[in-house]
């Protein structure tokens, strides 16, 4: 019994002094040895905070203490001399009516023997009901005669709350427990001993649960111990930590990266940790990819800077035209080879002399093709210096050589899917010939200073005005790279052999440049079309466009003046090509000797080549 008011000590004491107030009245009987019993232990019945009720034989109230009561919502005069039974109507917690003779407070005056009940309903004088936990306790007398029962109860209802919230609680933490999305282990640390586990961690690792209470700790975690230790040692001091850098190991050996939060509780006095685990094998496999994404990024990113200048650069050049003008039969075909050609991925090879519109072409070809959606890259070899042009072309790596602060991408890279246009093809040093060579066969090359190969798609369209064939014979142009560029030769027919096309090319420059010079030609007098016609143009279609920019810029009126500017006199090619027998002579010997590296005498020298003595030669 429990007593609000006094210590369990001193509940002990008055509880002694009731039994002795009994052994006292052992001269009574029945009903009136009970009620006495009650009289004189009046106090400590109302000091106890438990109700009681006192049975005669009969099963009526002889006698009942305040609390009791109270709690059954009648008066204690109310209930002395009834039936308890009828008034508290004892039923089931289900609500069920127990019978009289089945009430275990009256047994226990019929069998002399305590009877407990933990879980009944007693029902109130206001017909509402509670739960109690009650002792029906036999009184005895002389010669151990049952004079009647005690009966002690108390109301349980706080109690059934509690165990209801607490079930509640349970049930709601195994739920959270068991469907949670994260792995969640209890681990007894200090004897390597897992306690217990969700089902999400008994998929993760393979394990079943029961499997998993007996593997140790360091079998899950055995590249992680070291950690482990430290982590256990700080979550005494912290309570909670989390750790980005550890793994679990799987039954079947397969190490899986993990996130894993830690914190610590207590149970019966024993500290346990409890970890909450998330698999990020499919985070670590996506930052793999971004990496990977992110490198292919920062290669593409320098590759469109590269482009991104080259084009800057490309849109400030000065074409000579932006279309091709002619009435020439002769371009006109032309045309129709570039036409022919445009759709397919052979090498081009563009002839004619300087200034008769092989980039035109080249464009015009590009333009048409495939490719046209990728760039058109142009590389002037006679332009760039011999000891930067490989690095033009096929770009270098950091610290290939001096002032080569960052990865340089080559033209090459640049073209990669498109074309590259490699104009003075002519005069590309002979070392850089069986590279591009290589390019050609292959489609790869290397980066100055670097070891990877490079796989590149690029249509190559070459220019000269040289007569490459000569320059074999004379050792300045590998003969194997001039068949792999001769694969589709065009040669672009000089302006004096088209002369039909100049009034029309005339035409054409005098409104490109009043547009940018803001000025007006009306006329364009037939006598100065026909002076241009005479004239012989060794400087091709870009001579007769300096020659108009300058004649629109003196002319002070609408008609077109060429000022000062008087036809010369020209050597023609047609002229060139006769030679004198000592030309001819000299230009065969000076071939012989830079074939031989200047070698004179010997086997291999050059005057037994010629026929000739050494002292003659």
């Amino acid at each position: 019994m429990k007593d609000e008011n006094k210590t369990k000590k001193e509940l002990i004491i008055e509880l002694k002094k009731l039994r002795e107030k009994i052994t006292q009245l052992g001269s009574l009987t029945g009903k009136d040895k009970i009620g006495q019993l009650y009289h004189d232990c009046e106090l400590i019945l109302k000091s106890v905070g438990e109700g009681i009720y006192g049975l005669d034989m009969n099963g009526n109230t002889v006698f009942v203490n305040e609390p009791a009561a109270k709690m059954v919502g009648w008066k204690p005069k109310e209930l002395i001399g009834k039936s308890q039974h009828r008034l508290i109507h004892h039923t089931k917690p289900d609500g069920t009516r127990i019978h009289e003779k089945d009430c275990s407070i009256y047994a226990a005056f019929k069998d002399g023997k305590e009877h407990r009940v933990d879980d009944e309903l007693f029902w109130r004088k206001d017909g509402s009901s509670f739960p109690v936990e009650y002792l029906s306790a036999p009184i005895f007398g002389e010669k151990e005669q049952l004079l009647g029962s005690v009966v002690t109860f108390m109301d349980i209802t706080e109690r059934r709350q509690a165990e209801a919230m607490l079930r509640e609680s349970e049930n709601r933490f195994t739920s959270i427990f068991n469907f949670a999305k994260d792995s969640i282990f209890i681990l007894d640390w200090e004897n390597d001993i897992i306690v217990e586990a969700n089902p999400k961690a008994s998929e993760l690792l393979g394990y079943s649960k029961e499997q998993l209470k007996k593997t140790p700790i360091s079998k899950i975690h055995p590249n992680d111990l070291t950690n482990m230790s430290k982590i256990w040692k700080e979550i005494q001091t912290t309570g909670t930590t989390s750790s980005e850098d550890l793994s679990c190991t799987t039954k079947d050996n397969k190490v899986i990266p993990a996130d894993i939060s830690f914190s610590m509780i207590t149970l019966s006095g024993s500290k346990y940790l409890v970890s909450y685990v998330r698999d990020i094998s499919e985070r670590k496999r996506a930052e793999k990819a971004l990496k990977g994404a992110m490198e292919e990024v920062k290669e593409l990113k320098i590759r469109l800077e590269a482009e991104n200048v080259y084009l800057q650069e490309e849109i400030k050049l000065q074409h000579g035209f932006e279309n091709i003008i002619t009435g020439y039969k002769g371009l006109r075909g032309v045309m129709k080879k570039v036409e022919q050609v445009a759709p397919t991925d052979s090498t081009v090879l563009l002839t004619g002399e300087t200034g008769t519109g092989k980039e035109l072409f080249a464009r015009a070809l590009h333009e048409i093709s495939d490719r046209a959606d990728r760039p058109l890259v142009k590389v002037n070899c006679a332009a760039l210096p011999t000891t930067l042009i490989e690095s033009e072309l096929f770009g270098h790596e950091k610290g290939a050589f001096t002032g080569a602060i960052s990865r340089k991408v080559g033209r090459f890279e640049l073209a990669d899917g498109g074309t590259i246009f490699l104009d003075e093809i002519g005069a590309l040093p002979l070392n850089l010939q069986a590279k591009l060579l290589r390019v050609l066969q292959d489609k790869e090359f290397e980066r100055l200073g670097g070891t990877g190969t490079i796989k590149v798609d690029v249509r190559i369209i070459a220019a000269t005005n040289r007569d490459l064939e000569k320059a074999i014979g004379m050792g300045e142009f590998r003969d194997d790279l001039y068949y792999r560029l001769n694969v589709f030769p065009i040669n672009i027919p000089p302006l004096r052999e088209r002369k039909e096309d100049i009034p029309l090319l005339v035409q054409h420059f005098v409104q490109k440049y009043a547009a940018r010079l803001n000025t007006k030609i009306d006329t364009l007098p037939k006598s100065l079309i026909n002076t241009l016609k005479d004239y012989g143009w060794p400087g091709n279609v870009r001579e007769l466009e300096n020659i108009i920019e300058r004649s629109m810029i003196t002319s002070t009126g609408p008609i077109l003046d060429l000022g000062e500017w008087e036809p010369r006199e020209v050597l023609t090619n047609k002229d060139s090509q006769i030679s004198t027998l000592r030309e001819i002579e000299t230009e065969h010997i000076l071939c012989i000797l830079k074939r031989t590296g200047w070698k004179v005498s010997g086997e291999k020298g050059a005057a037994k080549i010629l026929g000739l003595k050494s002292p003659t030669l």
